[in-house]
């Protein structure tokens, strides 16, 4: 566990909770059914910094910890002098009340299972800026208030894997060979491992070793799709919170978490290939899918997002 997480989680009993403002909180809009959406401006530093959490409904661990963030930000000492921290939670309210069942019964594997519900494409949050839903235009203009950014991290996770990803934006692949050998390392010493997948550059994801590929594109989406003439399912994707936030200049590192809630051993790994993982895959429909996986506890996913951070801060230099 890095500083800041030890810092930030300390004396915190990490918890699933509904999402409800917070002190300093200020109400940016709402989504489609009517639920507030909060955000937050902490610190006073020069360098801009802009955190969200819960666009894909399924993945609860990044607004949880960008709630604990934001409860105790008056533990981030001298950072607060050197950035501003914009954060918004949750951008999925209502993904989030639908996932609500199995997120009150973790972490039971087949109550997961049975209930988790995710949007599919042309409702995905993520791959919807700047205005696909409501959600994603009151985000994108509080986003485009203070600009531009030096870090942009929109927190993530999996359902099942192998080990832990960190996802980077691809124009700083070069300058973040320090910040993949220290998050690799903490992945392999806490989830344990890392999820190998190279994907061969498939929908724009480039492989950049065990545990880590390039951050996504909508563009690359696009590309994907039409290429095979599925023009229907093309228009679904606009942009990613990171192509969003790169259009408003400068040249922010822009980092994706992917933290699993459940890891899947792999007792006979191929580079790149994660064999385990596309087994539970397949027989997903199951009952008992899930049966042999470990849960991830909440302590240590929250931690291994705050780790990502502090390594991001220190690779902004």
């Amino acid at each position: 566990m890095g500083q800041l997480a030890e810092t930030l989680l300390a004396g915190v009993e990490p918890r699933f909770t509904v999402d409800a403002a917070l002190p300093g909180a200020r109400g940016i809009g709402e989504s489609e059914e009517g639920r507030p959406i909060h955000a937050y401006e902490i610190g006073k530093g020069a360098r801009g910094i802009s955190l969200i959490a819960g666009a894909h409904a399924d993945e609860p661990v990044g607004p949880e910890t960008l709630r604990i963030l934001v409860q105790n930000a008056d533990r981030l000492g001298v950072l607060l002098e050197e950035f501003t921290f914009r954060v918004v939670p949750h951008v999925n309210p209502d993904g989030a009340a639908r996932n609500q069942a199995w997120i009150d019964a973790w972490p039971d594997a087949e109550a997961y299972r049975s209930r988790v519900l995710r949007e599919p494409p042309g409702r995905d949050v993520e791959f919807g800026y700047p205005d696909l839903r409501p959600e994603n235009r009151v985000v994108s203009n509080f986003l485009a208030e203070r600009v531009p950014y030096a870090l942009h991290m929109s927190l993530h996770g999996m359902a099942i894997a192998e080990g832990g990803m960190l996802l980077i934006e691809k124009h700083w692949v070069d300058r973040t060979v320090a910040l993949r050998e220290r998050y690799g390392a903490l992945l392999d010493r806490h989830i344990p491992g890392r999820h190998d997948h190279d994907r061969k550059g498939d929908k724009g994801f480039q492989y950049l070793g065990p545990g880590f590929w390039t951050t996504p594109e909508g563009s690359a989406m696009r590309a994907y799709f039409a290429e095979r003439g599925d023009h229907e399912m093309a228009r679904r994707f606009r942009d990613s919170s990171m192509e969003y936030v790169r259009s408003l200049g400068g040249d922010p590192l822009c980092l994706v978490t992917e933290i699993p809630l459940f890891v899947v051993p792999n007792s006979d790994p191929q580079p790149g290939h994660p064999g385990a993982f596309f087994a539970v895959k397949e027989r997903w429909a199951d009952p008992g899918a899930l049966a042999g996986t470990q849960s991830v506890p909440l302590a240590t996913a929250m931690a291994l997002q705050l780790d990502a951070l502090e390594l991001g801060l220190a690779a902004i230099g």
